[in-house]
């Protein structure tokens, strides 16, 4: 069936992976995530591994120019970078990841071969996901932003997130485009198609039914203060005061909570710098009220090392430090290289040390939790690690860096997904928002407006229980993916 001219579907590509955008959170039209997919994958049906690749960058061009335009807030606005600069740099950055659905394409068509074109159906939606998880979880540390499972919080595949979490859901995702893409090219019957689709999504819509975990204590009040403490304002000293007494002022008026969260490095200033006159005496207030505060704060060593940091004051006193760090703005890999193009468009960037695996669990209201600060969210396999223990789950983070501009609604979107996955109760705590509870469904409970300087109050029950995905992980997903695809090039 020949829908296009050769060249058109090179024209259209890109503005088929801008429609995966807007399937994407704050747009949140998820069903256009099966279209674009089913579009791409079409037309990979039937071409030469080189015109695929072409086609896979274009769409790739799209989908990242659009899905990630927010970097050049970050590097300009907020990285001082000058405006040619930023634009060169963000470019790059795009051109860069849109490499991963080329390849993802190009993989496929040369593992089928041209003898066996019509094992693309199955090909493909196994190549993405791999491609996904090691452009997620391996490649420059993870960058796993705009991987499709997250389009799904509001469709019946949401029930497959705590079985086999993001990859497991990303697989029946492009799955389901596939089949409507061999359907299109009339590979299978589409009775057939229908029939599968139906059966795959109702299992999926059968599962949002199930409780994988259960209450197993008395519902914890929380606070959730959002300083709302301009990106460019934070770090200047004369500021420093009113940004503490204004966190302090809030956190006082909140003393009747359990737990009081502050976001990722509220206070802006090294913990030995505020630790007598400030921390010493705000743990001392908390624990005369029984309550506990989990503070973002950084934290330097006698080795003049540098950790990006969440303490609790209160009834128990303990740290962690922020293991997965964001390349880039926490670390700076392929040194010397990138060293040199950030120093030549004068970024300052961070420059601080992992705090290691084996880190215990903080404990707040009663309850040991799951830390993650800001980016470490992204990563489902390694905060299901904490867990049975973790009876909830918080994360501390600062989205300043990118104003007003999609990229703490995807962020937040990739929050909801832990929540699923673990079956636990997410307190998130943010700088300019989104600061939100969300339920062990995923649902946002409340969140306070983006912008604001706020406290968002409300309750949570530390939950007890493991869904499956948390027993499994990713690696006997990916495992599994990577072997069903072993397994059909064999039969080819």
């Amino acid at each position: 069936m020949r829908f296009l001219s050769k060249w058109q579907w090179e024209i259209i590509s890109p503005l088929a992976g801008l429609f995966l955008t807007l399937a994407f959170a704050p747009f949140d039209y998820s069903y256009l995530s099966v279209i674009s997919l089913a579009y791409i994958f079409f037309a990979w049906l039937d071409c030469s591994p080189s015109r695929v690749f072409l086609r896979g960058y274009l769409y790739g061009l799209g989908l990242f120019g659009s899905g990630i335009s927010w970097v050049y807030i970050s590097i300009h606005d907020y990285g001082g970078a000058p405006v040619l600069g930023a634009v060169l740099l963000t470019i790059a950055v795009v051109c860069f990841w849109a490499l991963f659905p080329a390849l993802a394409g190009y993989l496929s068509v040369k593992i089928a071969g041209h003898k066996y074109k019509n094992r693309l159906i199955w090909i493909i939606p196994l190549v993405w996901v791999l491609v996904e998880y090691v452009r997620g979880y391996w490649l420059l540390n993870g960058f796993p932003w705009l991987q499709i499972a997250y389009t799904q919080l509001e469709t019946p595949l949401k029930g497959f997130s705590p079985l086999v979490g993001v990859y497991g859901m990303g697989f029946l995702l492009a799955l389901t485009a596939s089949l409507l893409a061999a359907g299109l090219k009339k590979y299978i019957k589409p009775i057939r198609i229908l029939i599968s689709i139906i059966l795959l999504w109702g299992v999926g819509a059968y599962c949002q039914t199930i409780k994988w975990t259960a209450p197993i204590g008395k519902e914890i009040k929380v606070s959730l203060i959002q300083g709302n403490i301009a990106q460019d304002q934070k770090w200047q000293p004369q500021n420093r005061v009113s940004t503490l007494l204004s966190y302090q002022q809030m956190s006082a008026q909140n003393w009747d909570s359990d737990v009081i969260v502050w976001p990722e490095t509220a206070i802006p200033a090294y913990f030995s710098q505020v630790k007598e006159f400030y921390l010493d005496p705000l743990s001392v207030k908390a624990k005369a009220h029984n309550t506990d505060l989990i503070v973002g704060l950084p934290i330097n060593s006698k080795k003049n090392e540098y950790s990006n940091a969440v303490i609790t004051l209160g009834m128990h006193e303990a740290r962690y430090y922020k293991n997965h760090l964001l390349p880039f703005g926490e670390y700076l890999p392929l040194q010397p290289l990138s060293g040199f193009i950030l120093k030549a468009l004068n970024i300052q960037l961070g420059n601080f040390t992992p705090g290691g695996n084996n880190q215990k669990l903080l404990i707040a209201g009663g309850y040991p939790f799951s830390t993650s600060i800001c980016y470490e969210d992204v990563f489902g396999g390694e905060i299901v690690s904490s867990l049975p223990e973790a009876a909830y789950l918080v994360n501390v983070t600062n989205d300043g860096w990118f104003g007003d501009s999609i990229e703490p609604y995807q962020h937040m979107q990739i929050a909801q997904m832990r929540a699923v996955e673990t079956g636990r109760y997410l307190l998130r705590s943010t700088n300019t928002g989104v600061t939100a509870i969300v339920a062990p469904d995923g649902v946002i409970i409340d969140k306070a407006p983006m912008f604001t300087k706020t406290v968002l109050k409300g309750s949570i029950y530390p939950m007890g229980g493991l869904t499956p995905y948390a027993r499994l992980g990713d690696s006997i997903v990916i495992l599994t993916l990577f072997l069903g695809l072993v397994i059909i090039r064999i039969k080819l």
